[in-house]
């Protein structure tokens, strides 16, 4: 049937598998170097944020002079250039002093990708020792306040200056509060504690009202000196991402009208430069999976639409048992009450023969799922019967059930 449709149509049609395997093994790509849109990426200039350079390296610059800087706080809106800024001075500073006898050591960790304090503190605490020591930092069994002891131990054992860079700090503070370990106040009385070395601290956060949740001992050390960085505008957006597309493509096949539109969708809703990046590397992976000889407008559209999905499964499949009954509860009584909800969400519960939460915790958890913008909440007056807060789904309920398929305690519920 094959032979056929080729002989009628007059021309050789290859499989496709095969083009794309061909393809991919003969080299031949849209792309020229695909890391350069990665969010890890450290590009030799970094665009538009020449001020920003200049005030976090002036923070830092103690360093410089063998002394303790003050902890410092970054605040800025997701994708303002914040770590690639703070990692980018550091790096530069360690690179200066590597040969002296003023021994810095950098420890990052994201506190969004850490679930416990406990991991959070056994990340930094690993970075701080030699490779085949990692026993003194076990994922399990020691108390926080062990681990904070052995993590100042290591500091002062090897005399380091070290930089704790603290990225979505705002996190940590939500994992301070689940514990009720105040490590803020310990990180910021460390150097109290040392006789050698020292211990300085960054913190990099999307939310300029976290600090609002701290004990009020902590701010004042915590928050020495605070930088601001603001939005990008379109046109830096598009700065930037041609400077990128240099490197990360062959030349000419970006569709300019495709660039314009990147920048637009980035620059006009959020200022967000990864994310505009991360749509251009999505709409070439697109174009390319088509065969398509360019990245064109309608690829850019696509990408931002299976981006925000992807982003949204990936979101719904991080929540615990209980998170998840209680967005299908939303789902099923959709726009109604706190208390219609609750009873959806028992009802679930006993469907899925768990043990049900009391009100106070689910309302709780309404409040905390709301925040991640997955459900709307909306206060609706009742006349004499006052007001109540109705919730409803604010993604596609598909969305929902795909996310939730695997889970084999929803089966039957989907």
């Amino acid at each position: 049937m094959d032979r056929e449709e080729t002989l009628v149509c007059g021309l050789m049609v290859k499989d496709p598998i095969d083009k794309l395997l061909d393809d991919a093994t003969s080299g031949k790509s849209l792309f020229k170097n695909r890391e350069v849109l990665h969010f890890t990426f450290m590009p030799e200039l970094v665009l538009h944020r020449d001020d920003e350079q200049k005030k976090v390296t002036q923070a830092l610059i103690p360093l410089l002079k063998k002394a303790r800087p003050s902890n410092l706080l970054v605040y800025g809106k997701p994708g303002t250039g914040k770590t690639l800024v703070v990692k980018k001075v550091l790096n530069k500073i360690q690179e200066k002093v590597k040969d002296g006898s003023f021994p810095i050591q950098l420890l990052y960790a994201n506190a969004k990708e850490e679930t416990t304090l406990y991991g959070l503190l056994i990340k930094l605490g690993r970075q701080l020792i030699e490779k085949g020591r990692e026993k003194e930092f076990p994922t399990t069994g020691l108390s926080i306040s062990e681990v904070f002891n052995r993590i100042v131990s290591a500091i002062e054992k090897n005399g380091l200056n070290t930089v704790f860079v603290i990225d979505e700090i705002d996190y940590l503070a939500e994992l301070v509060s689940k514990t009720g370990k105040d490590v803020f106040y310990s990180l910021t009385r460390a150097n109290e504690r040392l006789k050698k070395g020292s211990l300085t601290l960054i913190g990099i956060s999307n939310d300029l009202t976290f600090k609002e949740r701290l004990d009020p001992r902590v701010l004042s050390s915590l928050s020495e000196e605070e930088i601001v960085f603001t939005n990008y505008t379109v046109n830096q957006i598009k700065e930037i991402l041609t400077e990128r597309i240099k490197e990360a493509f062959i030349p000419n096949v970006l569709d300019p009208a495709a660039l314009n539109l990147c920048a637009a969708m980035s620059g006009q809703e959020h200022g967000d430069a990864r994310r505009a990046i991360d749509l251009l590397r999505v709409a070439g992976e697109i174009a390319e999976r088509e065969q398509s000889d360019m990245i064109k407008e309608d690829h850019i559209r696509r990408a931002s639409l299976k981006m925000e999905e992807d982003k949204e499964t990936t979101a719904l499949t991080s929540y615990p048992l209980h998170e998840k009954l209680l967005i299908l509860a939303v789902m099923k009584a959709n726009g109604n009450s706190t208390g219609e909800i609750y009873q959806s969400y028992k009802s679930l519960c006993k469907t899925t023969r768990q043990k049900d939460l009391t009100q106070r915790r689910v309302t709780q958890m309404l409040s905390e799922i709301e925040m991640t913008g997955l459900i709307s909440g909306k206060i609706v007056h009742q006349g004499m019967h006052g007001r109540t807060k109705k919730f409803a789904l604010t993604l596609n309920p598909d969305t929902v059930k795909k996310a939730f398929k695997e889970d084999l305690v929803l089966e039957d519920l989907l």
